[in-house]
């Protein structure tokens, strides 16, 4: 058996392992990237280390940070208590009023794990006492995560986008994120008429005055452990306990309801996402060294608000990612990549090569880390894309993207776990078997959708 075939059996191992128990993939990953680099390549540890992804470590560090002091100061909560009083007794639109609180939130930096563990709890509540389908409730929040996942600002996007770049293809950032935000906007529109929206409409209520609580990015997700995601270890309570609890007095007025809202700290962060956007996106400014400058203006105007901010970094969901990168880097320096590239070059149909790529990307990550996914398979595509295939790396990589995160509704991974745990009153093991039932449904049909949008019909 060959380095290049045993190499690839070690990364669909721990794709497996990472899937089954609830152990971290970027560690499997780093000591995969050790014993596959030193045993079958013949590589010291510092040619391994050389691979670690430093600048996608200090994007993720950054806007994770920013996003983590944002929770902390209350003004993500303002903004959910803003966007529930616009309602005005519509009923209809509190479900498109989570989509989009969800999509800002990822949008703008939050990991997709994190925006619906914040989100969630305050949808599921609403539809439950407001009689709204918590199917219904739950996807929307699932999809709009998904939506604004892949902006220029956003992890998903600074994953893609850094692998896009490195291997040289053609980059089209807001191509990618365009695509991801139509698909899961038409998407949740026909859940919306499917599941009960068409009668929501002939709805008016009163809405009582909301007090949203303050749910911590790193609150308890009992769900996703139960399924063994290892995503799921980024939002785990001993985060925010080692970050200092509860005992910060103006973070308890904040979850209190007594801190007002828009005070001058929340609008100075309101002030700082919007820099970010303008900075990274007009300026090309690098968003790692932006989001920490940023977050360290807030952080001096208000030490002890973000006290817990470093502790409730996503640092699980960091170890995924750069251990997989550094693993991927392992694979190319061993020729691997290529090997994997010109096999799927050399399939008798290019098109059929492409779907392969995306049902691959759809069915693991449905199981497991949509992350470890992007950082793997873009990678593993290059060398098909650098070909004359006669498919479009452009469009390629922007169904290979959705595809490989739109299938995160399935109750075996954070998103779709985070949902049933936060459903209220329903049978749990109905809830399931519909959201399972769902979930493989997206798996087999997203993929042919979008290889017809983003391959055939361009080609």
């Amino acid at each position: 058996m060959t380095p290049h075939f045993l190499s690839i059996y070690a990364l669909v191992a721990m794709f497996v392992v990472a899937t089954i128990w609830p152990i971290n993939m970027g560690v499997l990953a780093f000591v995969g990237a050790f014993l596959v680099g030193t045993l079958l390549a013949g590589q010291s540890t510092n040619d391994i280390i050389g691979g670690f992804p430093g600048g996608l470590f200090l994007t993720l560090v950054g806007i994770t940070w920013l996003f983590a002091i944002a929770q902390n100061n209350g003004t993500i909560d303002w903004l959910v208590r803003m966007a529930v009083r616009a309602v005005k007794g519509r009923i209809a639109a509190i479900p498109w009023i989570m989509f989009g609180i969800s999509a800002m939130l990822t949008a703008v930096g939050a990991v997709s794990p994190g925006a619906v563990a914040i989100v969630a709890p305050i949808a599921l509540g609403f539809a439950f006492r407001y009689h709204i389908s918590p199917l219904l409730m739950g996807l929307m929040v699932v999809h709009g995560a998904q939506a604004g996942g892949f902006s220029p600002i956003s992890i998903y996007g600074g994953i893609t986008n850094g692998v896009v770049e490195k291997a040289g293809l053609p980059l089209s950032p807001m191509t990618t994120f365009a695509a991801s935000f139509t698909v899961n906007a038409a998407v949740a529109l026909i859940l919306f008429l499917v599941l009960g929206g068409r009668a929501l409409m002939q709805m008016r209520q009163d809405i009582e005055p909301v007090t949203v609580p303050h749910v911590e990015i790193a609150r308890a997700a009992t769900g996703p452990q139960i399924f063994g995601d290892s995503e799921a270890e980024a939002i785990s309570p001993r985060i925010g306990r080692e970050g200092g609890g509860h005992s910060n007095k103006l973070v308890n007025e904040v979850e209190e309801g007594n801190h007002p809202d828009g005070n001058p700290y929340q609008i100075a962060t309101l002030a700082g996402l919007a820099l970010l956007a303008v900075l990274v996106l007009a300026f090309k400014l690098d968003i790692g060294f932006v989001a920490l400058t940023i977050g360290l203006v807030l952080a001096l105007w208000a030490p002890t608000m973000q006290k817990r901010a470093m502790a409730q970094v996503a640092w699980p969901e960091i170890m995924l990612i750069t251990g997989v990168s550094t693993y991927v880097a392992v694979l190319e320096s061993m020729g691997t990549i290529d090997f994997v590239g010109h096999s799927v070059a050399g399939m008798a149909s290019p098109l059929l090569a492409a779907l392969m790529l995306f049902f691959i990307g759809a069915v693991v990550s449905a199981f497991a880390s949509s992350t470890a996914v992007l950082g793997s398979l873009i990678p593993l595509a290059v060398p098909f894309l650098q070909g004359d295939t006669g498919v479009g790396a452009i469009g390629f990589i922007a169904g290979m993207a959705v595809a490989s995160t739109i299938v995160d509704v399935s109750p075996f991974s954070t998103n779709g776990a985070l949902v049933l745990a936060n459903a209220q009153g329903v049978d749990k093991q109905v809830f399931f078997r519909k959201l399972l039932n769902y979930g493989a449904l997206v798996t087999l049909i997203a993929p042919v959708v979008l290889w017809l949008i983003f391959v055939v019909l361009p080609g």
